[in-house]
């Protein structure tokens, strides 16, 4: 895999393809495929303590993709530490934990606890959270809100750290800049964006949350443009998440400004889809004569 290897920052990955957060478990994968031939693994994202999730139903499918209001449903970060971080110790490929909180000092006690924790290569910062302090309003949303976040968390670790932006912020350059300004050394995105289902029969919404995040290839012509708008703008890498199926997908995002990808909705209908692309990009590179992943990195820009 040496011509697919890309350098995320002083993290090395054999390859640029890693699961989306909260699209993956080792038990799951392990049964189709080696897990350490994915780039990375993204762990689900854990919150500072349990959460029961959303009321169902919570996820709906639609034309091109899926809306999910599962709600970060987890066990807590302590639960996670325990049952969950020795099975992901033992692997070989460099492990991301995502994180998640409704206040700054949520997020902080998360950085904090992780910091310590030998094993985990880079901490994800889900920062499309609602922000209780301040009526709910997301912190990827406010750029304010996000610096104050960013710059806290960074001061509470000293491991690798990705924000996760939100599509649904108004100006995604402007955010992209205030999270690098604030310490993150890598941006993922982006998280999904809001929507809804109407049910024609009951005349009702068809998530019980009314809203979701949509997923799914329907959403890649969108999240491929705010990359590629982010790219020339910020001076650290950027994950580009949102619609990959194909190697061609993940191509599309790379020549964006993309140094890696995140895989989600492609792997609940075919769980090898991160292997497959993994394939097609070794098949690409042989096909195009290019002898380095590293040399479609941004070029839709050159």
């Amino acid at each position: 895999m040496g011509r697919l290897a890309v350098n995320l920052g002083n993290i090395r990955l054999n390859n640029p393809v890693m699961p989306a957060a909260g699209t993956f478990s080792v038990e799951s994968a392990s049964q189709f495929y080696d897990v350490n031939r994915l780039g990375a693994v993204v762990a689900k994202t854990v919150t500072l303590n349990a959460r029961e999730g959303n009321r169902t139903p919570r996820v709906a499918e639609t034309y091109g993709g899926m809306l999910n209001s599962v709600g970060l449903q987890n066990a807590g970060v302590d639960s996670f530490l325990l049952e969950e971080m020795p099975k992901l110790t033992d692997l070989t490929t460099p492990v991301i934990i995502s994180i998640a909180g409704h206040t700054v000092d949520e997020f902080v006690a998360l950085a904090r606890k992780l910091d310590a924790v030998p094993g985990i290569a880079a901490i994800e910062v889900n920062v499309s959270c609602p922000n209780v302090e301040c009526g709910g309003k997301v912190f990827a949303s406010d750029a304010q809100q996000l610096s104050r976040v960013m710059t806290a968390v960074r001061k509470a670790t000293g491991k690798y750290l990705i924000a996760k932006l939100s599509p649904n912020a108004g100006d995604m350059v402007e955010m992209a800049q205030t999270a690098e300004s604030a310490g993150a050394d890598c941006l993922c995105v982006a998280n999904t964006l809001l929507g809804m289902k109407i049910d024609t029969r009951t005349r009702r919404p068809v998530l019980a949350n009314i809203v979701g995040g949509l997923s799914g290839p329907a959403v890649m012509p969108i999240i491929l443009r705010m990359v590629y708008q982010i790219a020339p703008k910020v001076s650290i890498p950027i994950i580009g998440v949102g619609g990959i199926v194909t190697a061609e997908d993940a191509v599309e995002y790379l020549l964006a400004g993309a140094t890696a990808v995140q895989v989600g909705t492609a792997s609940f209908t075919n769980p090898t889809a991160m292997i497959d692309i993994i394939h097609g990009l070794e098949e690409y590179l042989r096909a195009s004569q290019i002898s380095s992943l590293s040399e479609l990195i941004g070029a839709a820009h050159r």
